[in-house]
């Protein structure tokens, strides 16, 4: 078999540098729509959506890194913001005593469920509409996205 890097053809090109671009400019203006929209950043954000999800609310802070695509002192720093706030308890894990668990308040659900309209706005701007206006199955786009990111994340 020959691993040699096959050339892309120019509409593999076109694509690559349209999701190249799609990669650095789509967070940036989602998050910039959410903090004119809602005052959060996206960090923030996803850190109260994900424990709005998990199971009583709460999830160990490697957990929450991981879901959120955060490293470890960033969603340190963003969870001290959010406990600042009355968004977010932290304690000790007491299973080993080792890591830490954080847990949504009632604050915190509050300002995820006020922030959620405009959220879905911008989604809908900046994604969901264009993808409507050209037609493509939504269900067929999202399985090819999934797979490019379980592609992505495998070792």
């Amino acid at each position: 078999m020959d691993d040699a890097p096959q050339p892309l053809t120019p509409d593999e090109e076109r694509l690559w540098r349209a999701v190249n671009r799609m990669l650095f400019t789509l967070p940036k203006a989602l998050d910039q729509d959410l903090q004119k929209l809602t005052g959060l950043n996206s960090s923030r954000y996803g850190i109260l959506f994900n424990l709005s999800e998990a199971p009583e609310q709460t999830l160990r802070m490697n957990e929450l890194a991981e879901r959120t695509a955060l490293s470890a002192s960033r969603v340190s720093r963003v969870v001290d913001s959010l406990e600042a706030d009355g968004c977010v308890r932290r304690w000790p894990a007491a299973e080993d005593g080792r890591g830490f668990r954080a847990t949504l308040t009632p604050r915190g659900l509050a300002r995820l469920q006020a922030a959620w309209p405009g959220h879905l706005l911008s989604a809908r701007r900046r994604v969901m509409s264009p993808v409507a206006e050209t037609g493509i199955d939504v269900a067929r786009l999202t399985e090819l996205v999934e797979r490019i990111v379980d592609r992505a994340e495998a070792p």
